[in-house]
């Protein structure tokens, strides 16, 4: 393998392993996914150490040089689709059914991809919250109340996106916008509407569960940091999403108070 070859095999090691960190793949599995892509090279001295937040790769030459990588990781979120085509991807070319050139533009079509449009999610932000409030115990009037706060949550997640705000201030003004929707159904449209039930199943498209479970079995691989890591993303999404519930309950309070307090 000549030197070109091996740059373009350590791209392609390292593309693969940006994919599934920012996709939210547990650690072990990026660090698996990167050495098995870099052992094609035939070299004994490949390093990868991979981090919540950065990708470290090492390859080795025969004439005693070698190719470093450092990649910041800078997005986060939990797509098990274009994890489980890495993967693909990955044992095709390992087992030689493709080619490293062919490997290395499988993975900038899967880096560009679009797997749901916003109408999709838009969907999604609905329907999610109004079966879970149904789940919950709720009865079909909690439902609807729920799909309803869900359409406003999906709305003010894609402005929130296309402004480019931070995670916690993305998630914090969703649940506000939540809080703000159900309170105001529970208040002038539906009396008998379970609030709790409502509030409940619309803010489960901003709950953790991916980001808190994957951290969990990062914490019981031995990958501390990363654990860590992750475990204060969820830890800090769960704090935003009660922030904006308890702002949208407390200025619901003032405005059925009499405005008392403005």
């Amino acid at each position: 393998m000549d030197e070109t070859e091996r740059k373009l095999l350590t791209e392609t090691a390292v593309s693969a392993g940006e994919i599934m960190l920012v996709s939210g793949a547990e650690i072990f599995r990026v660090e698996d996914t990167v050495r098995r892509i870099l052992q094609l090279s035939g070299s004994s001295g490949t390093q990868t150490v991979a981090l919540g937040t950065s990708l470290f790769v090492r390859l080795d030459s025969p004439d005693g040089s070698g190719i470093t990588v450092f990649r910041r990781i800078m997005e986060h979120s939990s797509n098990l689709n274009r994890i489980c085509r890495v993967n693909e991807i990955s044992r095709r070319l390992c087992q030689g059914e493709i080619s490293l050139e062919t490997a290395y533009r499988e993975l900038g079509k899967i880096r560009k991809d679009i797997q749901y449009r916003p109408a999709v999610k838009a969907v999604g932000y609905i329907g999610v919250p109004a079966f879970f409030a149904v789940l919950l115990g709720g009865t079909w009037l909690e439902g609807l109340g729920a799909g309803i706060a869900g359409a406003f949550l999906a709305c003010v997640c894609y402005l929130a996106a296309n402004l480019r705000m931070n995670d916690f201030c993305i998630n914090a003004l969703g649940a506000f916008t939540v809080g703000i929707a159900a309170l105001i159904l529970k208040s002038w449209a539906a009396r008998g509407m379970n609030l709790d039930m409502v509030i409940t199943g619309a803010i489960m498209p901003l709950v953790p569960g991916v980001t808190f479970t994957t951290a969990i079995r990062d914490i019981l691989n031995g990958d501390y940091a990363s654990g860590t890591n992750r475990m204060m993303e969820a830890v800090v999404i769960a704090l935003a999403v009660a922030v904006g519930i308890g702002g949208a309950m407390a200025l619901m309070g003032l405005v059925q108070g009499g405005g008392q307090g403005w």
